[in-house]
């Protein structure tokens, strides 16, 4: 449910690049995720505060990396670079999150693990070229591939960091404090753009939808349920569904879009699901 909502997002993204600036669609939907946790944050503040004086380094860090960049730069990649080029490097999370868990958590990596992220990683390619290779040396990479890069890398670090979250908040407390912290760090940054009142209250009321999917679906339940992911199968397993937003992208395509499911778009599921299955349930007897 995480990865299908992130795709939805991935598409709005590149859909509204021309009406809403990368900085504005990151603040108002954090924005509008820091109104819908509020009333966690109120009901709870003194223990955040605790929380923060205790562990006020690491939770700057995760409110840096998971809510405040991560977002930001993907949304002004996105103005730069096609969804092609976006979600060829966005399948790069699971190897960068497998890499770092082994530098960083001392996580072993198994032989299945490395074979299912490379079967699934070779799927997504493969769905993403329509099932012709050849289409590989006509790709062109820009400045936005390098900031789609940065992202992926920043939310990889952030998806083996927040390991280190504090054990003295729940999920909701941790979730509604980052945005917090992450809101008032693009604050600045947007104020600093100089946007007119009148023309921000256009935007909100012409893309209304758009601020509601994303602070809802894309935000709230998405990032709810990924930290859910990683504390029940860890860092590393989580990033691999990542590898199912092209698949969810061309099933929102074939729905809303009518574009047409082709063969392609079989052999990649195949790959991606055998990939998937190699990674997470397969034991060698």
């Amino acid at each position: 449910m995480c990865v299908l909502f992130w795709s939805g997002n991935f598409v709005l993204g590149r859909f509204i690049k021309d009406d809403i600036s990368p900085i504005e669609m990151a603040s108002f939907r954090w924005f509008f995720v820091t109104i819908i946790v509020s009333p966690i944050l109120i009901m709870s503040y003194k223990k955040i505060i605790i929380s923060l004086k205790n562990n006020f380094f690491i939770m700057i860090l995760l409110s840096i990396l998971g809510i405040s960049a991560f977002n930001t730069i993907l949304y002004i990649g996105l103005t730069m670079t096609t969804a092609t080029n976006a979600l060829i490097i966005n399948s790069s999370i699971p190897i960068i999150v497998l890499f770092l868990s082994f530098i960083i958590l001392k996580q072993k990596i198994s032989l299945n693990q490395t074979l299912g992220i490379a079967v699934s990683t070779l799927g997504v390619i493969f769905l993403i070229l329509k099932g012709d290779i050849s289409r590989i040396f006509s790709l062109e990479f820009n400045n936005g591939d390098l900031l789609v890069i940065l992202s992926s890398l920043t939310w990889a670090l952030y998806s083996v960091v927040v390991k280190f979250k504090p054990k003295d908040l729940n999920d909701f407390e941790f979730f509604a404090t980052i945005v917090f912290l992450g809101f008032l760090f693009l604050l600045p940054i947007y104020l600093y753009q100089g946007y007119t009142l009148e023309n921000e209250l256009t935007i909100i009321k012409l893309n209304y939808l758009v601020f509601g999917y994303v602070s809802i679906f894309a935000s709230s339940l998405s990032y709810y349920f990924w930290h859910y992911g990683i504390n029940q199968i860890g860092a590393s397993k989580t990033a691999q569904f990542t590898h199912l937003m092209p698949i969810f992208g061309a099933i929102l395509a074939y729905i809303f879009l009518d574009e047409v499911l082709q063969f392609y778009h079989i052999l990649g599921v195949i790959l991606i699901a055998f990939g998937i299955y190699l990674s997470l349930i397969y034991k060698k007897a």
